[in-house]
């Protein structure tokens, strides 16, 4: 069984980038509802993108943080995809949530592409990881 460890001032600083980049994206969502037209998409594609990368950053920082006695490395094509999949899931969850009255109707849903996302980008983030010798799961 292998050993590993946590670096303690990479989990710290996940968890303030995380912190960081909800209060960024959803202070820059709650702008979308009083900003009608291209306005309000530029702020929608803003808190998107902040939240996606802020939840990406902190994955992967915490990924960093572990520290294991095997050589690691990360495929980029994965690892690509799983920001893709963090910000896309953002922008489209933020857009399910962005209207001026907030109703159940569009919290649910909303949340679920949020939490899928993150499934998502999780998994997608643990295949790009490349260890030698290699797991078998």
């Amino acid at each position: 069984m292998q050993v590993s460890q946590y670096d303690q001032i990479l989990v710290v600083i996940s968890f303030i980038v995380a912190i960081m980049a909800a209060y960024t994206a959803l202070n820059m969502a709650g702008r979308v509802s009083t900003n009608p037209g291209k306005a309000g998409w530029l702020w929608l594609a803003g808190g998107g993108l902040a939240l996606g990368i802020g939840i990406w950053a902190m994955h992967f920082i915490g990924m960093l943080a572990m520290e294991l006695t095997m050589s690691m490395s990360y495929d980029r094509l994965l690892t690509g995809l799983s920001m893709l999949i963090a910000v896309g899931s953002s922008l489209f969850a933020l857009w399910l949530v962005s209207t001026p009255q907030l109703r159940l109707g569009r919290l649910l849903p909303g949340s679920l592409v949020m939490g899928g996302g993150i499934a998502g980008m999780h998994y997608t983030g643990m295949a790009a990881l490349e260890v030698s010798p290699p797991i078998v799961w």
